[in-house]
């Protein structure tokens, strides 16, 4: 069947589901309070909950977690704002299924180890909550992804990956002079998670980051949970922040999407020599044999013939960067270098500092909010994504950021493991839409959005 005769067949298929909000999003009731109960509230979860203190539109109805550390700070927390005291869930690995009883709850942010997502997420839309934000992955397995889909399919609940690069200064600047043609029709991109997080797999439990060579038996540290996805698992374990930018860029599951995936892995080298030259050759920690190679590259193909390139690099001595590349027929944008080339209005052959464009385009969005954005983390970024949750859920709309980005981007890490274990083989990428991204339009980041 032709791709014309597909679509007027698939049009008389076409689910309400996919269809998003129109018209003016400003008009409900501005005084609406959203109650939302937090599952997890370790210091990612704490970064939420001080946002959500902040907002007189929010009443923290309840929070849970199992580590009594985390919850006395976060009751300190509540205290200092002078909101009311929430209730506390806690005791158990299942607590949380005891916080979804609460009646008239709106919405719940996750923000607990990657594998207890899916269940969480499900387990809330079954109890009748119909906002979910999850931070960040929905799953570990690729049937993970398509339950979570189902879920949110069957109970008409939004789901909702608080990617907050999405919304960092830079890339919604790009955005803005994507959308208007200044670098012209997208043709490559590339993007990742580069970042050496040693001190982060690796601590005592005495410090969030403190230099060690522990893996997870204290409580709150981080790697008690992260760092056994490095010694299980070879793929690219995080790919969000680099793809959910990207994703925006070329319209994925909004008139594109993503055809197919290859990915490649290093040798593993980085936290061996660490837990050596830290802590010795004799220490227990040493003998692990980690699976996760130190660079995982992965390649994409889209419907639209945009190819990208990520890369997970978090086992190495490196700066920071996230390895932006955003090229047209026009010009190109790249992080790394903080610079900007556009065809006939640089010079040639030469970059321009990319600041003179990024200010010159600067996302309406952060015009609008960006003195309300002042002291929020990673930059300010951290409010949008929370701001564009609750907002959704107070005019109950459809989230800008849907169970089918969600789905799509954290989709990446078992196709990841699956190409890598099949000898670097191309698998095909599952359209989580079933079709609809034929139909749907663009809705993140518009001028008169959240």
């Amino acid at each position: 069947m032709d791709r014309k005769k597909f679509i007027q067949k698939a049009g008389i298929a076409a689910a309400s589901l996919a269809a998003l909000p129109s018209g003016n999003l400003f008009a409900s009731n501005k005084d609406t309070k959203v109650r939302v109960a937090i599952m997890g509230v370790g210091l990612r979860g704490q970064d939420h909950l001080d946002l959500l203190l902040r907002r007189a539109d929010v009443d923290v109805v309840a929070i849970c977690d199992i580590d009594d550390r985390m919850l006395t700070s976060s009751k300190e927390a509540i205290t200092k704002s002078g909101k009311k005291m929430p209730l506390i869930f806690k005791g158990d690995i299942y607590a949380w299924k005891k916080m979804l009883e609460i009646k008239g709850l709106d919405a719940v942010i996750i923000a607990t180890p990657w594998e207890w997502h899916k269940e969480m997420i499900i387990g809330s839309i079954e109890s009748g909550v119909k906002y979910v934000g999850s931070e960040v992955m929905i799953g570990t397995t690729l049937q993970d992804h398509w339950d979570v889909v189902k879920a949110a399919e069957k109970y008409n609940a939004h789901v909702m990956m608080l990617e907050n690069v999405c919304y960092r200064r830079d890339v919604m600047a790009v955005l803005n002079m994507v959308r208007q043609g200044i670098l012209g029709e997208m043709i490559h991109l590339q993007g990742g998670y580069q970042h050496d997080l040693r001190e982060v797999k690796f601590n005592d439990g005495i410090k969030p980051y403190g230099g060690g060579c522990e893996i997870g038996d204290k409580a709150w540290t981080e790697a008690r949970w992260r760092t056994h996805h490095s010694i299980y698992r070879n793929g690219d374990l995080y790919p969000t922040h680099g793809i959910g930018p990207i994703a925006q860029y070329i319209n994925i599951n909004r008139g594109n999407r993503f055809l197919n995936l290859c990915s490649f892995s290093s040798k593993s080298r980085g936290l061996h020599e660490h837990i050596v030259k830290t802590c010795g050759e004799k220490h227990p920690n040493a003998a692990i044999n980690f699976k996760l190679g130190d660079v995982v590259t992965t390649s994409l193909n889209c419907a639209n013939g945009e190819t990208i390139l990520l890369q997970h690099d978090t086992s190495l001595p490196r700066p920071y960067s996230l390895g932006f590349r955003v090229q047209g027929t026009n010009g190109l944008w790249m992080d790394v270098n903080r610079g900007m080339y556009v065809e006939g209005k640089s010079k040639p052959h030469q970059w321009d500092a990319a600041k003179e464009w990024l200010d010159k385009y600067d996302h309406p969005l952060w015009k609008k909010y960006s003195n309300d954005a002042e002291g929020a983390g990673h930059g300010g970024m951290d409010f949008f994504v929370i701001h564009s949750f609750i907002e959704s859920a107070k005019r109950k709309t459809a989230t800008a950021l849907d169970v089918y980005d969600a789905a799509a981007w954290s989709a990446i890490t078992p196709l990841s493991e699956q190409s890598i274990e099949l000898g670097n083989e191309t698998v095909p990428f599952p359209d989580f839409t079933g079709g609809q991204w034929m139909y749907r339009k663009p809705v993140f980041a518009f001028n008169d959005d959240y």
